[in-house]
């Protein structure tokens, strides 16, 4: 260590932390459970930044314990002003606790005192030992420690860019040295501490002062000699100066550690950080902090992995004879096969540099595993698929989004693969990596009892999907593009006459103009205040609209929506193919309750609300020589999955009645006759049941139906009442998966849910909504895959050249064959109707028509 040049780097942990949570966008950065981490991703990036850039040998981060300090019991007013904290933030707090731990670094608190006085303590017994100190933080009065030794790094723009303040540098911008700056911040006052100013006295004036007198002392010792209005001004707020010199003097002499040697870094915990990550399903910082020194690295297995290249010839030929599963991996190059690897056990693989395949490739009876095999099964033809890895690794931890062959390759079997390849870029020994992560996936999907679930349900539905991704659906180009010159033609009609109220033109899609027009030059009401100004969008520009009745809102607010339509429109027509389809691709393993997505182009989010946005959907057509498009959903399936969990008799009854759910349990709410269910009622209830099953709080409910919270809480009462059967599985869900750590969908779909036990309240609460949640979408999803499977099956069985081609959350459509309709019709029904027996009817609507709207039902 004598060699070697002792830099020990201090970070303000909360300061640094509020500096991130408002740099990036809080709705930008969330996990599939809705943990919002944009200041831990920003802390993150920041600390790999600083530990490249500054290179620190020892490292500390420091936090506040609460507001409760010295300096609030002398000044009971200090910090008083600052807003609660927001929760998406604290929510954020323990997890960022836990991160610094993976790093590797110390972090400490101390009841009584502010992150800063650490730090002091830190920054001056580290000096006395010829250490360089720099300190991170977002709070100015840090700046009374710089000198020589010291360089307090202060966040410019959000937590990227830092000015480095030198003794030189606090001298150029406040015209006074480091030591002189607590006496200008005692005259200046401190408006984010709550400290006040003397009255009169700016910023010029107080640095004047400092650099005529010296010091803040002998100003006192002046100030009967000061002339003006200024000068009696500071006679009388002496007391308050000095009071306000003592709060922001930072103590130095703590009792924390016995040495500074103590805060010795070596480098982030290999392990511990890629859990970290993947728990917060944080995948962009994976490979940058691969730059920082490790320690725990994970032994890398010593398997020797023999790697032979052969002629595709060769390699058909002894496939031939080979009957036990192989793995395969495929170097694709924008979608065109290079070559291609087969490990036929995990250390023995064969390799291939060209792009020809034998017959093998579709061989049924030869059990291939793969990973991310859908696009094989499309591109190649392969058939014979018996395990799909990502697939797999996705029903074990469904919170995951780090599938890819690298991320599970690292993790599970402690492989590093950006090691140099055998082979340029690709890397034939992935294919035995396939083959060894089968195993160690497939005993753990085992030991969770899904194999089933795998077997009968995700694998089916995957080589499904890809035949229904190769059909795609047909769309009539020429409707939709008359729809984008239509909605464009609108879009440029409304901003004129937006341009008109406004009284000049400006850019209706930018927030900064937007907040210059509404709230500077028209006076309108302030809405709600975010860190850019106040806020600009649809809802708030609503609440503008109803309040103000302006008519510059009703078109920004007709902009708005009708350039969405567009953009999903022109979205349509880039997507749609020479052969006038659009084939979407479908997400298997992306959305932790096992629904569904669909991306390139989401045909999920295609608008049915609106007389416009159906006018969309009439634009997806039967193509010749099909005749029609079936549509088929189930009606009510979240609700009917609930009264299968919970058993209330009265919902049940409520179904079996055949009458309109929402206005039956209405009339039983409210103590009304059928027939006196009018459709605020009916909307009310309706609002209640389906908030119920994603963890719908009275609060939320009031804002849901615009009414006092009180109101909601009576109205929530009177529902269990009636519905105690609902209340009782509401508690009785979250408990039992905070005992097993658990929810569990019908067909044994397993969702983990550590926060359900955590100390943090916002973590725990995040967590218990999933719970209510994950079993009800999570089963609404499994049996909506199989009656997908069981449709499939019983076409294929009849020979109908009727096919699938969509899947939308609740919701088949098919394209229907001439002569086939009323057989199609019977096996839907009957598919969808009996794919799970619940405790209430499946109850199936079906639709036939020429277009996706018209066979709407």
């Amino acid at each position: 260590m004598s060699n070697i040049k002792k830099r020990l780097l201090l970070i303000d942990g909360h300061s640094m932390a509020y500096r991130a949570f408002y740099a990036l966008p809080v709705e930008n950065f969330k996990t599939s459970s809705g943990q919002p981490t944009n200041a831990i991703y920003g802390f993150a990036s920041m600390m790999i930044n600083l530990i490249k850039e500054e290179k620190p040998t020892h490292i500390a981060v420091a936090f506040d314990v609460s507001r409760k300090t010295f300096r609030s019991e002398k000044f009971p007013e200090y910090k008083a002003n600052r807003a609660s904290t927001p929760d998406e933030f604290r929510s954020q707090i323990s997890h960022i606790n836990e991160m610094v731990n993976c790093f590797g670094i110390k972090q400490y608190e101390l009841e009584g005192y502010e992150a800063d006085d650490i730090i002091a303590t830190f920054a001056k017994t580290a000096e006395k030992s010829n250490y360089e100190v720099l300190i991170c933080t977002g709070d100015r009065d840090s700046f009374q420690l710089v000198n020589e030794k010291t360089t307090v790094l202060y966040p410019k723009k959000g937590v990227t860019e830092m000015a480095r303040m030198t003794p030189e540098a606090v001298k150029e911008k406040y015209g006074l040295t480091p030591q002189q700056y607590p006496d200008f911040a005692a005259l200046r006052g401190d408006p984010s501490d709550n400290l006040p100013s003397v009255p009169g006295v700016g910023e010029k004036t107080a640095t004047k002062w400092i650099s005529d007198y010296g010091s803040l002392e002998k100003l006192i010792e002046n100030a009967a000699k000061i002339s003006g209005k200024v000068g009696q001004s500071l006679r009388e707020n002496i007391e308050v100066v000095k009071l306000n010199r003592e709060l922001t003097h930072l103590l130095n002499d703590l009792q924390i550690v016995d040495s500074i040697d103590e805060l010795d870094w070596q480098g982030f915990d290999v392990n511990l950080m890629s859990e970290f990550f993947e728990k917060l399903e944080i995948r962009a910082l994976k490979e940058r902090i691969k730059s920082l020194p490790q320690v725990g690295q994970a032994e890398i297995p010593d398997i020797k992995i023999t790697v032979k290249e052969i002629d595709h010839e060769q390699l058909s030929k002894q496939l031939s004879k080979h009957t036990e599963p192989i793995a395969i991996s495929f170097d694709l190059i924008e979608g065109k096969l290079q070559g291609y690897a087969v490990a036929l056990n995990a250390t023995e693989v064969l390799y291939v540099s060209n792009s020809r395949l034998g017959d093998w490739i579709s061989d049924v009876n030869l059990p291939k595993i793969l990973h991310a095999g859908k696009s094989a099964i499309k591109n190649l033809n392969l058939k014979g698929l018996c395990s799909d890895i990502e697939l797999i690794a996705y029903l074990v931890n469904p919170g995951s989004r780090n599938l890819d062959l690298d991320s599970l390759s690292e993790r599970i079997l402690g492989i590093s693969p950006s090691g140099e390849s055998l082979f340029s870029a690709f890397d034939p020994r992935s294919a035995a990596w396939i083959f060894s992560l089968q195993k160690e996936l497939g005993n753990e999907l085992n030991s969770k009892a899904m194999t089933g679930l795998y077997q009968d349900i995700e694998q089916p539905t995957l080589i499904l999907l890809s035949q229904m991704e190769v059909n795609g659906i047909a769309v009539d180009t020429k409707k939709l593009k008359s729809l984008s010159d239509y909605f464009a033609k609108i879009v440029l009609d409304e901003t004129q006459m937006a341009y008109k109220q406004a009284g000049h033109e400006f850019n209706v899609g930018s927030p900064k103009q937007l907040q210059v027009v509404l709230f500077d030059e028209l006076k309108l009401p302030k809405t709600k205040k975010i860190k850019t100004g106040f806020t600009t969008d649809a809802e708030s520009l609503e609440w503008l609209a109803s309040k103000t009745k302006h008519p510059l809102l009703k078109h920004l607010l007709r902009i708005r929506e009708t350039s969405k339509l567009l953009t999903t429109i022109d979205g349509l027509i880039t997507a749609t193919k020479n052969d006038g389809r659009i084939h979407t691709n479908f997400q298997q393993t992306v959305a932790a309750t096992g629904r569904l997505s669909s991306t390139d182009p989401n045909l999920q989010n295609i608008p049915i609300r609106t007389d416009e946005g159906r006018q969309i959907r009439e634009c997806f057509i039967a193509q010749s020589p099909f005749t029609d498009l079936l549509t088929a959903d189930y009606s009510q399936i979240e609700m009917r999955i609930m009264a299968h969990f919970s058993d209330d008799k009265g919902l049940i009854a409520a179904f079996e009645s055949g009458e309109d759910l929402h206005s039956t349990v209405a009339s039983q709410v409210f103590g009304v006759t059928h027939s006196q269910v009018d459709a605020e009622m009916r909307r009310t209830i309706k609002a209640m049941s389906y908030g119920l099953a994603y963890g719908l709080s009275s609060f939320g409910l009031a804002q849901q139906l615009d009414i006092d919270p009180v109101s909601a809480s009576e109205l929530m009462s009177k529902y269990f009442e009636r519905f105690g059967g609902i209340r009782d599985y509401l508690k009785t869900v979250v408990s039992t998966a905070r005992q097993k750590g658990y929810t569990e969908t019908i067909l044994g779909r397993r969702r983990y849910l550590p926060d359900l036990n955590h100390e943090n309240r916002q973590r725990r609460e995040i967590a218990e909504r999933a719970a209510l949640n994950a079993p009800i979408q999570g089963s609404a999803a499994d049996i909506i895959k199989i009656a997908m499977i069981n449709v499939d099956h019983e076409i294929n069985l009849q020979n109908l050249k009727s096919r699938l081609l969509l899947q939308v959350h609740d919701e088949l459509i098919l394209e229907v064959s001439p002569g086939e309709k009323e057989v199609l019709e019977r096996i839907v029904k009957d598919k969808m109707s009996n794919a799970y027996k619940l405790n209430v009817p499946l109850d199936v609507n079906i639709g036939f028509g020429k277009s996706w709207d018209l066979a709407a039902h």
